[in-house]
């Protein structure tokens, strides 16, 4: 009958239709991923897959999560309410924050662990990357987000001091801090390296900077409130500046943003002292805004390209590389090493900094939680899997050709293409240049890291689309200052970050040190962070086996011990509330990443091959020396010195790293015990309940049968 409610059953059924047709699609399409054998598969099968198992993960996993083990709460108010200082607290938009968030924790990870990856095939990447982050990555960052929010948006190292006592909690801020200096050096060398010598990129980049001011103070001052309006306003001064930076690259201007890689550092260090102490409404929040339409905008476009083109998988299912480890990409075997490759794709310890950083200081409610945790982490996972299949379409030999060292490769196309045959792959030196002159540039040969190779996976998949051959160079050079901003956005929210926690850290020292609010401690504390990561940057750009670069090995198992110690945290947090029957959602996830990253640890510590194990390839490289013969990528004795002091440097970091993680552990079992034998007797770290002044968003109303939608009702 018209003007009644629709039946709550007819309501139920149509959810278990929806989603039943969801769950058909996802299980047809993994069928026919893993059943497939020798015959050609299109990528079209691989992101249908993803994207049925991300909708059924969000909408009964996260949920279950977020009610029946969190329970969020949203007559309680947030730090961001409660607190509310103009400068690091302050309620945000949920949708604004979303943006936020994914560009702060969207870095270098799930754009080039991925292209990697394809070493061993496209499936084992695949089934990692969504198994991964349903029931570990996005659960990491939704429940350190909640567990940071219920404690007025304490660090990550500081709720470890705080549950863990001295010695647990002194080894979880040691090794945290450690580990995010080397991750934003990492990150940062990225951006410089993509953005050298490229004016197009250089101005599209700094162009989001004076768009995200004018977010900014359009959004806190001059239209309060009007998030859709600011948002349209901001995406087309974006798409201009994206269209002025073609234009500028071959203008006279071009000069002028071809920037040499030593001036970038010193413009990312200053823009990273800035974007830290500034208040968060100001430039932060909406130019990580504003890139997320970019960084989605950007990858949307390219699974619509697969849609349209469906190109095939050119790469193997499962590849003998997988079994052998003998990569040349890189070396290992499928476990551990695959996982540790593609790192923040599927879990990341560095999100847990993010979601235990700026956000839980910005979230409104805490039923946002779910959409800003979890939410985010898959978006990070679509990323990766469009990654995946960028590389995967590319045909074998290319992407050999492109990924192998150029100790194996050699320095012209002729010896590529012997190299490459050497592998089992095909490719002509004829075809190796006719890919670069497509792209415009003038050799694709060991072009290695992945952000190369994903550039013109992305590019065949968008000329196939829009342009042809033609349009083939457009669309890489726009992948490439894509991965640029995608990236750089980290680097400025990583920052901030490490200006909290070093702020927790100094606070336990001297009190004042640990108010956010204080101005000279937080310009103190930037300034130490950027000089931390800027010193490794700045050497790094200046030798190829120094600074950053020395440490660029550490960064995958680094990254992954560091969610071994977010999850140790959130799961002792979990048990110590009275939380224990629930303790399995992040406990089996710590079990999974600490039998990974020991493994990976104890492998390269103590592997005799040595392009596995450090120590073995100190080893070699100093024999070598006594011999007096060089080995690549040496180019002379002084730098056959420096990578066995590379080498030796790895190595001992890495049993550093180990031990410290493992104090952690051992630590937080002391604590659940104690926790679960003697109930109530661990004192509560989280504040007290205050209630909420904010309004709750209102739920949409049910629609009426039978009547068309009016103002106010759901569409």
């Amino acid at each position: 009958m018209s003007g009644t409610l629709v039946p709550p059953s007819r309501l139920r059924w149509k959810s278990v239709l929806i989603w039943s047709l969801v769950a058909l699609v996802g299980g047809v399409s993994w069928g026919v991923l893993a059943l497939s054998r020798g015959e050609e598969i299109s990528a079209v099968w691989l992101l249908a897959a993803a994207l049925g198992s991300f909708a059924i993960a969000y909408r009964f996993y996260a949920k279950f999560i977020a009610r029946r083990v969190l329970r969020l709460d949203d007559t309680r108010a947030t730090p961001a309410e409660r607190i509310n200082d103009g400068v690091d607290f302050q309620p945000t938009d949920r949708r604004v924050l979303l943006g936020h968030h994914f560009a702060a924790i969207a870095g270098a990870g799930p754009l080039v662990g991925p292209v990697l990856a394809v070493q061993m095939g496209y499936l084992p990447g695949t089934m990692w990357i969504v198994a991964g982050v349903i029931f570990a990555g996005a659960v990491q960052d939704m429940v350190v987000l909640f567990l940071s929010m219920r404690r007025d948006g304490k660090s990550l190292g500081q709720m470890a001091r705080e549950q863990l006592g001295r010695i647990g909690g002194a080894a979880a801020l040691l090794a945290v801090f450690a580990i995010m200096i080397i991750l934003l050096a990492v990150l940062a060398l990225v951006v410089v390296n993509a953005l050298a010598d490229s004016p197009w990129g250089t101005f599209s980049v700094a162009m989001t900077i004076p768009i995200a001011l004018f977010m900014g103070c359009y959004l806190h001052v001059l239209r309060p409130g009007r998030v859709l309006e600011t948002s349209a306003i901001g995406v087309g001064l974006l798409l201009l500046a994206i269209v002025g930076g073609g234009w500028i690259e071959h203008s006279s201007l071009a000069d002028t943003f071809t920037l040499s890689p030593t001036t970038l550092v010193f413009c990312l260090v200053v823009y990273g002292f800035v974007a830290s102490v500034l208040p968060v409404w100001m430039l932060l929040a909406p130019r990580d805004y504003l890139s997320t339409f970019m960084k989605i905008g950007t990858i949307v476009l390219l699974a619509a390209g697969v849609v349209i083109a469906a190109p095939r998988l050119n790469a193997e299912a499962v590849t003998s590389f997988a079994s052998s480890g003998e990569g040349p990409v890189f070396a290992g075997s499928l476990f551990p090493f695959l996982f540790i490759t593609i790192a923040c794709g599927a879990l990341s310890g560095f999100h847990a900094l993010v979601a235990s950083g700026t956000t839980p200081k910005l979230v409104q409610k805490e039923s946002q939680v779910r959409m800003i945790g979890y939410g985010a982490m898959l978006m990070e996972a679509f990323v990766a899997v469009m990654a995946l299949i960028a590389a995967a379409v590319l045909d074998p030999g290319l992407y050999y050709a492109m990924n192998a060292p150029a100790g194996l490769l050699g320095s012209t196309v002729e010896s590529a293409s012997q190299a490459v045959a050497g592998l089992g792959f095909t490719i002509s030196p004829e075809e190796l240049a006719a890919a670069a002159k497509a792209v415009d540039e003038g050799s694709l040969v060991a072009r290695t890291g992945g952000a190369p190779t994903l550039a013109v996976g992305m590019a065949q998949i968008f000329s196939e689309v829009v342009g042809g051959e033609g349009m083939k160079a457009f669309w890489y050079h726009f992948a490439i200052m894509f991965e640029a901003l995608f990236i750089l956005t980290t680097v400025d929210a990583g920052t901030r970050v490490g200006r909290f926690m070093l702020q927790d850290m100094l606070g336990n020292v001297w009190k004042p040190m640990g108010r956010v609010g204080w101005k000279p401690g937080v310009w103190l504390a930037s300034g130490v962070v950027v000089a931390g990561w800027g010193y490794f940057l700045y050497v790094g750009a200046t030798d190829p086996l120094g600074g950053i670069n020395q440490l660029f090995p550490l960064f995958g198992i680094a990254n992954q011990l560091l969610a071994a110690i977010a999850l140790t945290v959130a799961t002792t947090l979990l048990i110590t509330s009275g939380r224990l029957r629930w303790a399995w959602v992040t406990g089996v996830p710590l079990a999974w990443i600490v039998a990974v990253t020991f493994t990976a640890s104890w492998q390269k510590v103590f592997s005799d091959d040595p392009r596995v194990g450090f120590f073995a390839q100190r080893e070699r490289y100093a024999d070598a020396i006594d011999a007096g013969t060089q080995l690549r990528p040496a180019t002379s004795m002084d730098e056959m010195h420096t990578v066995v002091t590379n080498s030796t440097v790895n190595g001992v970091l890495i049993v550093l790293f180990v031990l410290l993680v493992l104090t952690v552990l051992v630590n937080a079992l002391v604590v659940c015990v104690r926790a679960v034998r003697s109930p109530g007797s661990t004192r509560s770290t989280q504040t007290p309940h205050v209630p909420s002044a904010i309004d709750a968003p209102a739920p949409r109303p049910r629609r009426r049968a039978g009547a068309a939608s009016g103002p106010g009702e759901a569409p």
